[in-house]
């Protein structure tokens, strides 16, 4: 009795400690960013639809190399799960980044966050030490169900896929 009580309290801690870590989407949602025409949009748009949002940037080789990944997933997921691209770039390279987007190619929206702005969003966001590429995965109700700092790869998608697509 003693060692079951003992594993249900220790699990229940790792519950609530697991929840303290969880990043609130509140400030991404409540934020306005520039696509690429550098056109206002607010992020509210996107609520109430399973999201990958991903910061990265044009010189940062990770957030390069996992650009195929994020399309191939969206693409597989066929609109059920939305990709957004969130550039942590200057808005004055909005010509740049547009570019970018073409020529790469991606093939999910891509909006500018500015340097400094973009850093700051994603350490509200749970990203404290501000390294590229980020990548929160908030679910259809608006809770963030994970987050990383680092490459994604094809596992990482696999694995939350279930979560965001969770009633």
């Amino acid at each position: 009795m003693k060692k079951l009580l003992a594993a249900l309290l220790l699990s229940l801690s790792a519950a609530l400690v697991s929840a303290q870590e969880a990043p609130n989407s509140a400030p991404f949602f409540a934020t306005t960013l520039l696509d690429p025409d550098e056109k206002p949009v607010a992020m509210a748009t996107y609520r109430g639809k399973p999201l990958v949002v991903n910061f990265w940037a044009r010189w940062c080789p990770p957030c390069r190399a996992e650009i195929p990944e994020l399309n191939e997933f969206r693409k597989h997921h066929g609109g059920k799960i939305e990709v957004l691209g969130i550039a942590v770039e200057d808005t004055s390279e909005a010509d740049g980044v547009k570019a970018f987007a073409r020529d790469f190619p991606i093939r999910y929206p891509v909006f500018l966050a500015g340097g400094s702005d973009g850093t700051r969003l994603m350490r509200t966001l749970g990203n404290p030490t501000g390294g590229l590429p980020y990548t929160l995965f908030i679910d259809r109700r608006g809770r963030v169900v994970g987050h990383k700092v680092g490459m994604l790869r094809q596992r990482d998608l696999d694995a939350v896929a279930p979560r965001l697509l969770a009633p």
